[in-house]
């Protein structure tokens, strides 16, 4: 084999970000020096969905998925003593896309930074927030539009900055097949491109076309995932070739980074998971020509809650292995010309095409939300079906589910937890900011932003004044939510039960025996409080529980407590349940549990899932919780019979 010039490693992350801007700060300039090699902020739900931490819907969330950042003093103590100019930089935010990078330039511009230089990425995808993620907050046509703002703003303002991050890894999470990833992805794209394309002039487009990027997951059938790289690339090709016209191959790469699959980490032996990243990451290394531009990788703890640096970094030392130790990058492309593979491909990219036309044919990505939505909660009921019939083994969980304790779980359970006075010193400190700034020169910038929006303007320069004047988070998207309006993402539940009703017969005839001693039809509430917008579990609830005939209340995320109250009321539910998957069920449930004993509901029974550490289970029972569920509690039909039993009139006269 000819020598070929060995490649350089791709840019090593770890998705990072929790408490405060202060000890996020600590944790990456740590995370730099044992050998990160580029930042990934992930911020809290509060500041993902446009709200101040101290906002009503804000309680409980502060600081815990991620970092609060309320306003330029927040955004100045996340990468202080770090140079901007020096760094590259990914940026897991999509509502408020606009708003953080604006705050970023601001950081960087006192800094002293040339803001030209400055590289990374704002993954300011909105159409998977609809369909998997839920931090979305303006309807799909002027969430489009802010993307477009933003690709304009950098193409000329910032050109090495990647403006929008087509996202697929969160549709592989919410139960996506390859084809429907490759396709709902492509799609998104696709409605970015013509969104941009009017925007410049022709011979500048395909430039602007190569900054779009890529965010994937991949998931551990590996070589499926491998395959679904290489599928990803021709087709990527294929579309800005022929349906765009751009002619030079440097701007039709396929530019991507990765997380792998933490849909399927299991909090069952969760020591397995580390066997589990390692197998997915070959699936985006493997292939030179389909490989990552950059990786961060979950930590084997993260179906448990907030990994600890330790965790991390051990995440961080397996990519530096295959990197630096083996001889993996001396290599030309190892599966070209393989005939399983390109068999695979082909089937892939048939099986995508043929959901991009359909997609096409309903008026695209933003005219198919309902469709799209509905599918992957399909997709998925499938998935955890096949898990349920052990026809998916899944070790540890459905198989060989015997075995020692784990020694990586001692002492502090193997988690991070979030002081909860970290809540309250955000807000005084967001009170103090608020004081000593300059409030007319705030209105000033708020009426000058407010204009740009309602002109159809570009809003990044008027964000960036604002972000120069002190405006919060929660106020600048109060404009945009003033003039677009807020949106209702579809649940892809329909009240009409589906074809999967198949071995469902014994629960079924349990509900219709407790439903006639009800009197009416059991009917069983499920809602989201706070601003968890992973919606899957609950879906998958819900699904299951109507197609075992439950008359079933789901409106979806983002509710406030006293909002699902008000439901158990009108709906006069025989049974509540609650997801929450982001940490800050205690305070959210304690507050759920004293007004629905104010509201006169205190036998209704309230069950609660999402993932919640052993000590937190017990706490929550305590507050009158009839049954908690974690991700270990996988079979539905159990969960099912629970809440007949709970329903069930005749059981509560017999205690």
């Amino acid at each position: 084999m000819s020598q070929m010039q060995k490649d350089r490693p791709w840019l090593i992350r770890t998705y990072a970000g929790h408490s405060t801007a202060k000890a996020s700060n600590a944790l990456y300039r740590s995370n730099l020096a044992k050998g990160q090699t580029g930042l990934s902020v992930a911020f809290d739900l509060p500041t993902q969905t446009g709200y101040d931490s101290d906002h009503v819907l804000s309680r409980g969330e502060v600081g815990k998925v991620g970092v609060p950042v309320c306003h330029l003093g927040d955004m100045r103590a996340l990468f202080d003593q770090i140079p901007l100019e020096q760094m590259n930089t990914s940026m897991t935010i999509n509502a408020t896309a606009p708003w953080l990078l604006a705050l970023y330039i601001a950081v960087a511009e006192e800094q002293g930074a040339d803001v030209g230089k400055l590289q990374g990425t704002v993954q300011n995808d909105l159409i998977k927030e609809y369909l998997s993620r839920g931090t979305y907050i303006c309807p799909p046509k002027p969430s489009l539009k802010m993307i477009g703002d933003v690709a304009e703003y950098c193409y000329t303002n910032v050109p090495k900055w990647n403006p929008m991050n087509v996202c697929s890894y969160h549709l592989q999470e919410a139960g996506a097949t390859p084809e429907q990833e490759l396709a709902f992805a492509l799609a998104t794209a696709i409605a970015v491109l013509d969104e941009l394309k009017p925007r410049v002039p022709d011979a500048d487009f395909p430039a602007l076309a190569g900054r779009i990027s890529f965010f994937v997951n991949a998931g551990i059938r590996f070589v499926t995932e491998m395959c679904k790289m290489r599928a990803f690339v021709d087709l990527w090709d294929e579309i800005l070739q022929h349906r765009y016209g751009v002619e030079d191959p440097k701007f039709r790469r396929f530019r991507y980074g990765v997380q792998v699959n933490s849909l399927g980490l299991t909090e069952q032996q969760p020591e397995n998971n580390v066997y589990r990243i390692l197998i997915e990451m070959l699936a985006v290394t493997l292939s030179k020509k389909a490989r990552a531009r950059a990786v961060q990788l979950p930590a084997w703890n993260e179906a448990l809650g907030l990994p600890r640096p330790w965790d991390q970094q051990w995440s961080m030392r397996m990519q530096q292995i295959l990197a630096y130790e083996t001889d993996l990058l001396e290599f030309d492309d190892l599966f070209d010309g393989n005939p399983a593979v390109d068999a695979k491909v082909e089937a892939l990219k048939d099986g995508a095409r043929h959901e991009l036309a359909n997609l096409d044919s309903m008026g695209g990505a933003i005219g198919a939300i309902d469709y799209m939505k509905s599918r992957l909660v399909d997709s998925n009921a499938e998935r955890l079906n096949r898990i349920e019939k052990n026809e998916t083994v899944v070790v540890g969980v459905n198989k060989w589910t015997e075995g020692e304790m784990s020694p990586l779980m001692t002492g502090d359970g193997g988690i991070m937890v979030v002081d909860p006075a970290v809540e309250v010193e955000q807000i005084a400190r967001l009170n103090e900011w608020r004081a000593e700034r300059d409030g007319d020169a705030v209105k000033l910038a708020l009426a000058e932003l407010r204009e740009a929006a309602s002109k159809g303007q570009n809003i990044m320069p008027a964000s960036i004044k604002a972000a120069r004047a002190g405006v919060t988070t929660g106020e600048w998207a109060a404009q945009m939510r003033q003039i677009h309006g807020e949106y209702r993402g579809p649940t892809g539940v329909s009240a009409s039960p589906s074809n999967k009703t198949e071995g469902l017969d014994e629960i079924r005839d349990a509900v219709d025996a407790v439903s006639d001693r009800l009197g009416r039809r059991l009917k069983f509430l499920v809602g989201k409080p706070g601003l968890d917008g992973h919606s899957n579990g609950a879906e998958q609830i819900a699904f299951r529980a109507r197609d075992c005939g439950m008359d079933i209340g789901y409106e979806g995320i983002r509710l406030t407590p006293e909002e699902i109250v008000t439901a158990a009321l009108e709906d006069q539910a025989h049974v509540v349940g609650l997801s929450i998957l982001s940490g800050s069920h205690l305070p959210l449930v304690e507050d759920l549990m004293g007004r629905m004993r104010e509201a006169g509901l205190g036998d209704v029974p309230v069950i609660v899932g999402g993932i919640i550490p052993d000590e937190d289970a017990r706490r929550l029972l305590e507050m009158g919780v009839a049954r908690v569920y974690t991700p270990k509690d996988f079979e539905l039909n159990t969960i099912m019979m629970d809440i007949v039993t709970l329903a069930d009139p005749k059981a509560v006269a017999a205690e």
